[in-house]
């Protein structure tokens, strides 16, 4: 029987969001309904109310999240009800070209719940990644429900969801950051910072975060583990990152901005032969230009960073058993807890860069 939950809606572009009432079917086959616990506000989340990623309005925000597993669909057998789970947004399908290849953090055909959530007058609703958790319960695919230790904090958890992984596995997965290497790290709002933790979680000598906010390099040190900092909006980035390397340029320069500028500062700041990671999102209409000699005689590798090319069942254990052992602060990522009307006020202190994450918790 369907059920109806509270939960919040993007209606138009750039208009203020609203708690509406959500109606949730019961789940499919292959499909799930989860009673979401914490739910974290994402610039993604940003992103959807401004257009910047499609104009499926309405949308249902929300997708950096942590929850029980309520009911299950016919055929679901890897979560069952009771299950506590980190939402994710690529489900991988197993049958694709690239799970074929033994690469499903690549996988061509992850998919979503099959059913709509609709507002009470029948007005299908876009899911924001396919998730839509700023609710009291959700719908989604099953493989989209992560099992991970009941003992940790959901506001914690949640947050592996997106951002945290993207950045942490932008680091290790898709930069493939070694011992000793050299990195740098451009923009140090909540992926960035997660990249600045990865870097250090694979053993990077030198971490330089780079940003124009005083408060989030400040961050980005003492709470992350970057050994430098660099203010660009008073000092150029790549000459800097290049003086901190001995005039080489960094192994790895990973672009958490997702702006043609800053990749530019990313692709000049790194060493021959090294390596630029873009896990910056970009809107549409972005273009990028670069001197096709400079990027054949520069040589390396550009690499683009799909969900920090993670596996959801294999890295979200992982990087909460890290936690556990004290080997990561995931919990330094919350900033504040809020309820869900405050989503609005939430994405304010986000552009304004006064936290790292909100989150909310039901």
């Amino acid at each position: 029987m369907a059920q109806q939950v509270q939960g919040v809606i993007a209606p138009g572009k750039n208009e203020p969001v609203r708690v509406e009432t959500i109606v949730i079917p019961d789940p499919g086959p292959g499909e799930a309904v989860v009673k979401i616990q914490t739910c974290g506000v994402c610039h993604t989340d940003l992103h959807y109310k401004q257009g910047g990623i499609n104009d499926d309005f309405p949308f249902l925000l929300g997708h950096e999240a942590a929850g029980i597993v309520e009911s299950v669909g016919e055929g679901v057998t890897d979560v069952e009800p009771g299950d506590f789970v980190v939402l994710n947004w690529r489900a991988v399908c197993g049958q694709c070209r690239a799970c074929r290849r033994g690469r499903p953090w690549y996988c061509f055909n992850t998919h979503n719940a099959k059913q709509k959530m609709t507002l009470l007058d029948g007005t299908e609703l876009s899911p924001a990644l396919g998730i839509g958790a700023f609710a009291e319960k959700t719908l989604v695919a099953a493989g989209q429900c992560t099992k991970v230790d009941p003992e940790v904090s959901p506001a914690t958890a949640g947050l592996l969801g997106c951002g945290v992984m993207a950045g942490i596995g932008a680091a290790i997965n898709t930069g493939e950051v070694g011992r000793g290497d050299s990195v740098a790290v451009i923009g140090c709002g909540g992926v960035g910072d997660a990249a600045v933790m990865g870097a250090r979680l694979a053993g990077a000598a030198r971490i330089i975060a780079v940003d124009i906010d005083d408060r989030k390099l400040d961050t980005a040190k003492k709470k992350m583990g970057a050994t430098h900092t660099v203010n660009s909006r008073t000092t150029d980035p790549v000459e800097a990152i290049r003086a901190l390397t001995g005039g080489n340029g960094a192994d790895v320069v990973i672009e958490a901005v997702g702006r043609p500028e800053t990749y530019k500062q990313a692709f000049y700041a790194r060493d021959l032969a090294g390596t630029v990671v873009l896990v910056g999102v970009p809107t549409p209409e972005m273009q990028l230009e670069l001197p096709l000699l400079d990027v054949f005689g520069r040589g390396g590798s550009l690499k683009s960073s799909w969900y920090g090319d993670c596996l959801p069942s294999r890295d979200f254990p992982m990087l909460i058993d890290l936690h556990q052992q004290g080997r990561i602060d995931l919990g330094a990522f919350v900033t504040e807890t809020i309820g869900l009307g405050d989503v609005e006020q939430a994405f304010t202190r986000m552009h304004e860069g006064d936290v790292l994450r909100s989150v909310v918790v039901f």
